[in-house]
């Protein structure tokens, strides 16, 4: 009998967005097959690629540049924040969460503590810039992995999706993790293409009195 570990994996869908980001998805993907990918790009320094991992459906994607200039302006203005207000927020960039039983595993844009990393934990705070179609839902793997909040910037719109008890995200027009936070103010600082350091210190000012 053929059993589901033993069956080839499947590419069904390609998706090139003409900003540059390309992604396609295989189905059929034992998670023993996922883990030892993503292991293995990681030892060739292919953390370039981002894989996420649901039941058995494997997304890879292979980030543009507008995203790469988004999620890093989205990270600097957080962490002037953070420095401004006394904030013990940690960045933990795009590590790999993934959790066996819980059939799920994905590299956030950018992620944060609150403090320091529980071991084996998950941040408090991740961040998501789409370009594109995803053709897996994000959002799902986060709420397996009980990541409490996501930041989803889209369109140049950024929006808070925060977990509820029922292992769902809501949106909501602030932070929980971080509710001294104006996300209305911090996005309005978000413009690609400008400069980053420019948009770091026109926040620090907009921050003090």
């Amino acid at each position: 009998m053929t059993t589901a570990a033993s069956r080839p994996a499947s590419m069904v869908a390609v998706e090139v967005d003409p900003r540059g980001e390309r992604r396609f998805v295989l189905h059929g993907v034992p998670w023993s097959t996922y883990v030892t990918l993503r292991d293995a790009l990681d030892e060739d320094r292919g953390g370039g690629v981002r894989m996420t991992y649901l039941e058995g459906t494997l997304e890879l994607m292979s980030p543009s540049t507008l995203h790469e200039d988004v999620k890093t302006i989205l990270a600097r203005l957080l962490e002037v924040w953070a420095t401004e207000r006394d904030v013990d927020l940690r960045g933990f960039g795009n590590a790999t969460f993934r959790r066996e039983a819980s059939r799920g595993g994905l590299e956030p844009d950018e992620c944060y503590t609150l403090g320091a990393l529980a071991d084996q934990g998950t941040p408090d705070l991740a961040i998501e810039v789409v370009v594109g179609s995803p053709l897996v839902d994000k959002l799902d793997v986060y709420a397996r992995l009980g990541v409490p909040e996501v930041w989803v910037w889209r369109d140049g719109v950024l929006t808070v999706h925060c977990l509820t008890e029922g292992a769902r995200y809501v949106v909501d027009a602030k932070s929980r993790v971080l509710p001294a936070l104006d996300v209305s103010q911090l996005s309005s600082f978000v413009r690609p293409g400008e400069s980053q350091t420019k948009l770091a210190r026109a926040y620090r000012d907009a921050l003090r009195p």
